[in-house]
């Protein structure tokens, strides 16, 4: 049994900076490096250092980085069995400028990641009975997480939906999701109405529980997270750690929520790995080299056994 991820898997070209650069500017920058990304490979990446079974479905094109990319979840630990070489297209890339506060701003090119189809469907149909969490995100066609979504759903296979980038969502795949993880401004884009205030963002948790999805958690950042099921709504605290960069915190705490609910663990002991797997990331450089190991995270937490707002 296994975490399944289907979705995107780029290289990121990453430069940190002084700070963003103005339109039109030219800006003098620290560093340069290239870091195997994409967020369904980051997340795969979270949950198979964790050492739970994760396979990758997804593409990478036809071009130096497509061997390289393969190659970073291999030595991750993910069976790339179902990530397929495309020889019509380039691999996805992600232009990511970091500044020194740890903000980011990105700008992705989908390539290979675009054309997932059919192809990705089938091998996913074929492997669902042997998974326990199907997780996705939304940098691969829409239409396909849809069809994912609905058929994982059918299999009685819980799925991890992580809607970024944000964008609408039709009505019924809250049904097909058992856990919708949206950060706070993918959040506002599918409630409609501005999360500003503490009691906006427990609103719109508990309407995106009335669409039909049974757990909602909003990542919030250095805030921690709110999560919501029927019985209503609560604040999980982040870990108080040093940021170096944010790229991709969003997705450690993803994989580390799948990794954990195969696990069977609770709620309350999932979004706690969450967090920490999270904090852990924006210490350090990168997207999926930032990823913590299992040791790693169980250390975090036995130093950090109470969580402060």
């Amino acid at each position: 049994m296994s975490v399944l991820v289907l979705g995107s898997i780029n290289m990121d070209l990453v430069a940190v900076a002084p700070r963003f650069p103005r339109p039109g500017e030219t800006l003098r920058g620290h560093r340069f490096f290239t870091a195997p990304g994409g967020k369904g490979a980051n997340q795969a990446v979270a949950a198979a250092r964790l050492k739970v079974p994760t396979r990758m479905i997804g593409r990478v094109g036809n071009d130096v980085f497509g061997p390289a990319l393969r190659q970073g979840l291999a030595e991750a630990g993910v069976d790339v069995e179902g990530v397929a070489v495309d020889p019509e297209a380039s691999s996805g890339t992600a232009l990511i400028v970091v500044e020194e506060g740890g903000q980011n701003a990105i700008v992705v090119i989908a390539g290979a990641n675009g054309r997932v189809g059919s192809a990705e469907l089938a091998r996913l149909e074929g492997w669902l009975r042997e998974a326990r969490v199907v997780l996705m995100q939304l940098e691969v066609p829409l239409e396909v997480v849809m069809e994912a979504a609905a058929r994982a759903a059918r299999a009685g296979v819980p799925v991890i939906l992580n809607p970024a980038p944000a964008m609408p969502l039709a009505d019924e795949i809250y049904r097909w999701c058992a856990w919708l993880t949206p950060n706070e401004v993918e959040a506002e884009s599918l409630v409609g109405f501005p999360l500003q205030e503490a009691e906006a963002i427990e609103e719109a948790a508990r309407v995106l529980v009335g669409k039909g999805c049974p757990h909602v958690v909003i990542t919030l950042g250095e805030r921690g997270c709110v999560y919501a099921d029927r019985e209503g709504v609560q604040w999980v605290p982040a870990y108080q750690v040093p940021v170096v960069d944010t790229v991709a915190a969003g997705d450690a705490f993803n994989g580390a929520l799948a990794a954990a609910l195969w696990e069977g663990r609770s709620v309350e002991e999932a979004l706690r790995w969450a967090n920490a797997a999270g904090a852990l990331s924006v210490t350090r450089y990168g997207a999926q080299p930032s990823m913590p190991h299992r040791e790693e995270l169980l250390a975090f937490l036995n130093r950090n056994p109470e969580r402060r707002r």
